[in-house]
């Protein structure tokens, strides 16, 4: 038994990594293709601290979930759907009906209290700060996972995040409108043999669709990078239907609650409600690591730590993504891409990320969203002239980079003469570096550079 222990986790952990297209068939391919990617997704999800992060999101959920919930039924109000929002939050929560009545009793209440003179303009700012702040923390959490070191700005938070929450009573009623629909289709359809069980089937389907949509879209438009739709709807179909088992095992489990229920009498509610919202923010954050994985899968090289690599190893690289950029500038051409920059040079991704970020730092480089596009992208220029950004100015920089803790006084430690001579001796290999110039490292016509971390 311990034999197989030790040769799957040898497996997952080297062999995988070494399957290539040319050793196993198409569909042997795609096999070891899901198998790296869940691998990935489990090692980041329990190494990156993505369970604390649910139980963070827990938290804030609680905080805001009243004011959010008041944002919405006031939009809904204002259009005349109060009663279709209150049905489909009812529904939304049918595992959590106790809860759900409370929230909905909340809501109400703050509306009522906050409809008269100044209570009116604290509450609604209260309440507007109290999605922008939620929104904002989910919003980092899903940078985290996509190591983006860059937010939206606070003109972008703003409308996105406002235009979201006016949207959805709209797309809630929308969706109520369409299940009623098809709810009284399949009442008039009942003496048709083909299409009544047709309707039926449709519309069981349909609250895994319309979740597995939800998640999708979350999953391409909260991180502030861009997502591709083929790498997103993996993830959002797994994580809408493990939403929905999760609800029926929540609406059929209440028999099995009983006895908790009769301990904690109307107290139940809130820890249960609690554990719910957990479960469901780690289903939605192990599916953004998925759809992380399934986007930036690589070779076994994709495993490695950017905080793991040596300090000579990323200057190397640094030189490498810098030069390039150096070089594009002066030919006058588009500038480089994160992902362009790791398709050229074979560095990975999370790496790639993490030096641009440190050479911006440094400014040694300066990053813009490239308008040419709907994609958002960050593109990568010089931040200084070309004759000023050389190989010294770069390993100075990079090396200065961090915080310099001056309460500690070293003057007398360093004042011997052997610690001179290491500064003269420094500051002459620092000398030498400025001599090389970034860009030529690399010239045009040396073809021989593409790929060199391959």
């Amino acid at each position: 038994m311990k034999k197989y222990i030790r040769q799957a986790k040898r497996f997952l952990t080297v062999d995988v990594w070494r399957i290539t297209p040319k050793d196993v068939s198409p569909l042997g391919y795609l096999l070891v293709s899901i198998v790296k990617k869940l691998t990935l997704a489990v090692k980041f999800f329990f190494t990156k601290g993505t369970g604390d992060s649910a139980a963070a999101l827990t938290y804030s959920t609680l905080l805001a979930i009243v004011p959010i919930s008041a944002v919405v039924f006031a939009v809904a109000r204002g259009f005349g759907f109060s009663k279709y929002i209150e049905e489909w939050f009812r529904n939304a929560l049918s595992g959590q009906s106790q809860a759900a009545e409370i929230i909905i009793g909340f809501v109400n209440s703050y509306l009522v209290h906050a409809q008269s003179g100044v209570i009116l303009g604290v509450g609604l700012l209260f309440m507007l700060w109290t999605v922008l702040r939620l929104t904002r923390t989910i919003e980092q959490t899903f940078n985290a996972i996509w190591q983006v070191k860059h937010e939206r700005t606070l003109f972008r938070t703003v409308t996105d995040y406002l235009a979201m929450v006016f949207l959805m009573p709209i797309l809630i009623v929308l969706i109520s409108g369409i299940s009623i629909f098809m709810t009284a289709s399949v009442d008039r359809a009942q003496g048709y043999m083909l299409l009544a069980p047709m309707l039926q089937t449709g519309l069981k389907v349909m609250p895994f669709f319309v979740m597995s949509c939800v998640f999708i879209g979350l999953y391409i438009f909260m991180p502030n990078t861009k997502v591709k739709v083929s790498a997103a709807v993996a993830p959002g179909i797994l994580a809408g239907v493990a939403m929905q088992v999760l609800q029926l095992f929540y609406v059929h489990g209440q028999l099995l609650l009983s006895s908790y229920n009769a301990i904690y009498g109307s107290f139940a509610a809130l820890p249960l409600f609690m554990l719910w919202v957990q479960i469901s923010w780690t289903i939605c954050l192990f599916g953004a690591q998925l759809c992380y994985t399934n986007q930036n899968s690589e070779e076994f090289a994709f495993m490695a730590n950017p905080e793991e690599i040596s300090h000579r190893y990323r200057l190397l690289m640094s030189a490498v993504l810098l030069s390039k950029i150096c070089s594009r500038f002066a030919q006058g051409k588009k500038p480089y891409t994160a992902l362009e920059l790791k398709l050229e040079t074979n560095i990975p991704i999370r790496v790639t990320n993490d030096l641009l970020y440190n050479l911006t730092r440094a400014n040694l480089i300066n990053s813009s969203v490239c308008h040419d596009n709907h994609d958002g992208d960050l593109i990568y220029q010089p931040a200084r002239t070309l004759e000023r950004i050389t190989l010294g100015t770069m390993v100075d920089r990079l090396e200065a980079l961090g915080r310099w803790d001056m309460t500690l006084d070293l003057h007398q430690q360093l004042a011997s003469a052997q610690w001179k001579r290491l500064f003269d001796l420094r500051k002459a290999y620092l000398e030498q570096l400025r001599d090389v110039p970034i860009r030529a490292l690399f010239p045009q016509e040396d073809a021989q550079t593409h790929g060199m971390f391959s």
